[in-house]
C-alpha cells in the first residue's frame, strides 16, 4: 500500500464524518461524525511520518497518540453535557434545547 492509498481511505473517513455532523439530528450522531473526522487526521499523520519522515521518526505517532486522549477527553466532556441537558429538557436532540438557563 502506498501513500495515496491512505490518503484516499482517510478522505472517504473526513468526508463521510462531514455529512453525519450536517446532517444528523441526534447529538450523539454528531458525536459520532467529529470522531469519524478525528481519525481521519489521525491517520493522515501516521501515514506521513511513515512515508515522509525518516524511519526512526515516531512524529506523527505521538501526534496521533495525543489526538486519541483529545478525542476521549471530549468525549467525556460532551456526554456529560449530553446529561446534563437531558435531565434538564427530557430530550438530545439539537434542534428542542435552543433555550439555556442561568
Amino acid at each position: 500500500m502506498t501513500l495515496h492509498h491512505y490518503l484516499v481511505i482517510s478522505i472517504v473517513l473526513f468526508t463521510l464524518g462531514i455529512f453525519a455532523v450536517l446532517t444528523r439530528r441526534n447529538a450523539i450522531s454528531i458525536l459520532m461524525g467529529v470522531e469519524l473526522i478525528l481519525n481521519s487526521c489521525n491517520l493522515n499523520f501516521v501515514a506521513f511520518s511513515r512515508f515522509v519522515t525518516p524511519p526512526n521518526d515516531i512524529s506523527g505517532q505521538m501526534i496521533a497518540l495525543f489526538v486519541i486522549v483529545l478525542a476521549a477527553a471530549e468525549a467525556a466532556v460532551f456526554l456529560a453535557i449530553i446529561l446534563a441537558i437531558y435531565r434538564e429538557f427530557r430530550t438530545i436532540s439539537p434542534d428542542e434545547t435552543d433555550t439555556l438557563k442561568g
